[in-house]
Parts: structure tokens; sequence; C-alpha cells
């Protein structure tokens, strides 16, 4: 058989083997994609302190001064104007709401911590928290893409789907970025974690794991008609159709995505079998994480981790829980929920020594005013961009310290303030990547996750 030597070895794979060609392309869809960009080249620009990332979002925005950053002075000023007035919210306020939870010091860094996260307290000299984060826009749809995606308005890859391009896949049997959400999507669905003009193998896989049986979990992988010799050759005849296909469409980023897809599901068949099941721990590892459908979602991100999955991202639920304008009483609810799992993977992690190449986030997509909103209720807080709250763990961050500070009432950032350019510069060189050589070549532009902004946080570096 004569072979043009000029071809390329995806043109030669559409072109032969009776479709087992198209097979092995779809094994290697995923290394050959991440050489495609025309800027830096996959991998690492220098050593990384961190080689997986796991991302606890508390979506609708987690109130500040009920969480990690303490400020007695609403309590001088309850119920009055705020000394200078407030910044505009998205809904009418007034006077000052001090926290209803009791802070506490904790740690030997004397960190304050509300009694709603006593658990995490107890590992906050192994956390760095934030109190001086900044957005853009009080509205959650925009927020969520700016956080997620690195702009507010524009189509763009997630910051998910950004690191597992860059640091590419450590375990070909499982996605390299996967969402866990209870019951549903949160608002703004996949766009959370889209891969846009990136290859589609960069795309979060979304598992709600409010199933507990593993084919709910992660459904459609297994056939419960066919054995897995059949799945097997009808996988092989579905290359054969894609290579006619192929012909025709030559380099089709969307054909090629799929077939990956199809090859990932089926390797996925025994490892995901094995990374969800959490009955496969010690009795006294799930009695650390607790009971609850958190408490399981923690210990599956765990496990998968374990397994070297790069990004993992736990929404606390679908819409948008974090939300609380009428009552700030249900942020107790929602971090009774979870307090007790994060700590519990904080220790597991550090126990197995994975928290030092494991960078874990923590926060939403903005905060919450210090003052309270003017509803029915009048006991909860408006969105708030101007001054917020986050922590980060392991991966090469200063624990027990606290990095900024918003005004004596919590509204605005004053000092050493973070926006969100800055958190995921800061992210990708703990990852050893520097943000503004990690892009990809789209539309004759080379793109990057934070656009044309964006600092690195040297006073959060251990």
């Amino acid at each position: 058989m004569w072979i043009d030597e000029t071809l390329d070895r995806r043109t030669l794979l559409r072109r032969t083997g009776m479709g087992m060609g198209m097979v092995g392309l779809g094994a290697m869809l995923a290394g050959e994609s991440e050489a495609q960009g025309t800027g830096s080249p996959p991998g690492p620009h220098f050593a990384p302190k961190a080689k997986r990332v796991l991302h606890l979002f508390m979506n609708g925005g987690p109130s500040q001064v009920d969480t990690f950053d303490h400020k007695p002075e609403l309590m001088k000023y309850a119920g009055k104007p705020i000394p200078g007035g407030n910044p505009q919210t998205e809904r009418k306020t007034a006077g000052a709401f001090p926290s209803p939870f009791r802070f506490e010091r904790r740690g030997r860094s004397g960190i304050p911590v509300s009694e709603i996260f006593h658990e995490v307290g107890g590992c906050i000299d192994d956390i760095c928290v934030i109190n001086s984060m900044r957005a853009e826009i009080p509205n959650h749809e925009p927020s969520l893409m700016l956080m997620n995606c690195g702009d507010a308005v524009q189509t763009r890859p997630s910051m998910g789907s950004w690191i597992t391009y860059g640091l590419g896949s450590a375990n070909r049997n499982l996605p390299s970025f996967v969402v866990l959400c209870p019951g549903g999507f949160p608002i703004k669905d996949a766009e959370n974690w889209r891969s846009a003009f990136l290859p589609g193998a960069y795309q979060g896989t979304f598992v709600d794991t409010q199933h507990r049986e593993v084919d709910k979990l992660v459904e459609n992988i297994r056939s419960p008609h066919v054995s897995a010799g059949a799945q097997r050759r009808q996988l092989d005849h579905l290359a054969a159709l894609n290579r006619l296909h192929g012909v025709s469409h030559p380099g089709d980023p969307r054909l090629e995505a799929r077939i990956a897809s199809y090859e990932l599901a089926y390797r996925m068949q025994s490892e995901a079998t094995d990374a969800f099941d959490i009955d496969k721990e010690p009795e006294s590892v799930r009695k650390e994480y607790g009971d609850g459908t958190m408490a399981r979602t923690l210990l599956i991100a765990r496990r998968l981790l374990e397994r070297d999955v790069r990004f993992v991202q736990v929404w606390q639920g679908a819409g948008q829980p974090w939300d609380n304008h009428d009552d700030i009483e249900e942020h107790r609810r929602l971090a009774s929920t979870i307090d007790r799992p994060i700590a519990a993977l904080l220790r597991d992690l550090k126990q197995r020594g994975m928290l030092e190449d494991t960078l874990v986030i923590w926060g939403g997509e903005f905060g919450r005013t210090p003052v309270v909103e003017v509803t029915g209720k009048s006991y909860g807080r408006d969105h708030n961009s101007y001054g917020f709250s986050m922590w980060m763990a392991g991966g090469g961050v200063k624990g027990g310290h606290v990095h900024g500070a918003t005004d004596p009432f919590g509204f605005r950032a004053e000092r050493d303030i973070v926006d969100v350019h800055d958190l995921h510069a800061t992210i990708l060189h703990l990852l050893g990547f520097d943000h503004k050589r990690l892009t990809w070549r789209y539309a004759g532009r080379d793109f990057r996750l934070t656009d044309v902004y964006g600092n690195v946080v040297r006073g959060i570096l251990a």
C-alpha cells in the first residue's frame, strides 16, 4: 500500500485501518490537542507548587462579615447609617447589620472565624484568608462568568479548562476536569465549566452527587443491553463511520472531541466505578467526613484528586443557595452541611501528604453587604462586589495568614486589593504557569484566562 509521506498522522489515521486508526486517534486526542496552541507549549513554565486544584464554590455569594471577615464596628452602628454612606447596591439597603454569629480567634495564628465554620476554624493554620477580594458587577450571572471564565461578558474558556489544557491529563481513564454539584445545575449551567474555543476535551464533566448509585452518578457510560466486548465492537464500527465522515471534515475539533468522549466513556467504566464508590473507604474515614450529600460529595472529590484528576469543582447545590437576601440565618444551615466535610477533607489531604501539592480554594462569586437589605423580613443582605472574602489552602499558599482588608465595616476592599484576574494569575502561578504565556490562538489573537489583566499576589505565597 502506497502512503503519501506528506500526510500528517491525523489524515493517515482517517484513511487507513478499517476504523481502528480513529479509535487510536480518540485515545491520542487529549495529548495531541494540547500541542495545537500557538502560545507556550503544554506543561508548567517553572517548578509548580501544586499539581491539582479543588475549587469549593459557594454559589450565591457567602457573606464575608458572617464567615471570615470579623467587623465589630457593625455592632457600634447597628441599625444606623454607616459613616460615609453606603456604596451603590443592587437593591434597597438600610443601616448597619451586625453579624448574628459569634466570632472566635482560632489556631496559633489567632485568625477570627465565625462559629458557623467552627470545624474549618480548627484548620485555620493551614489556610490563607483573602479579605480583600473585589469583583466587577453585583449580579450573579456576570460574576459567575468572571470568577469561572475570567470575563463577565464574552464567551471564554473556564479556569478548569485552561488548567487542564496547560497541565494535560494524568489519568487517561477519568476526565481531567470534574464538576460535582448535587441536585442539578447552578445558574448559567454548563457555561460555568465550558471549554469555549479550547478543544472539547477540556470541558468539565458534570456529576450530580445527590445520587448514591455509581451508575446514576456517572450516567450512560455502561450499556445495560450489551457486553463490554460488544460495546467495544460498536465503538470500532462508530470509529469507522467517523473516519469516513472525517475525510470531508478534516481537523474538525467538534468531531474529534466527540470521538474522544466516546473513548473516554468506555475507559471510565471500571475506573469511575471505583472512584465514585465511597463505600470502599474505611468506616473511620466516612465517619470523619460525616453524613449527608455534601460529606459524600467531598469524599468523592478527594478520591478523584487522589486519582490525579487535575481540577475538581464542588458546588454547594443547584441554583444559588448562598443568595440569602431575606434571612442571613440561612448561612448557618448551609455551613452546617459543609463545615465538617471541608475540615475533614483538609485533614485527610494533609495526612496523605497531598495538601502540599493540592490547591484548595473556597469562596463564591462575590460577597454580601454589611448593611441590611430592605425586604419583608429585613434580616438578609444584598450582593456586594466591592469587597469580600475567599480562602486558599495547600499548594504553596501561606497558611495561618490573612491577606488584605476591607474598610472597618466590611463593605469595600481597601488594603492589598485582589481582583479576580489577580486571583487567576496567582492560581496559575502556583501551578507553575506564567499567566501571560498560557495562551491559545483563536480568531487571530492569543487569548489567556486573565485577558490583559492580572498580577500574581506574592503576599499569599509560602
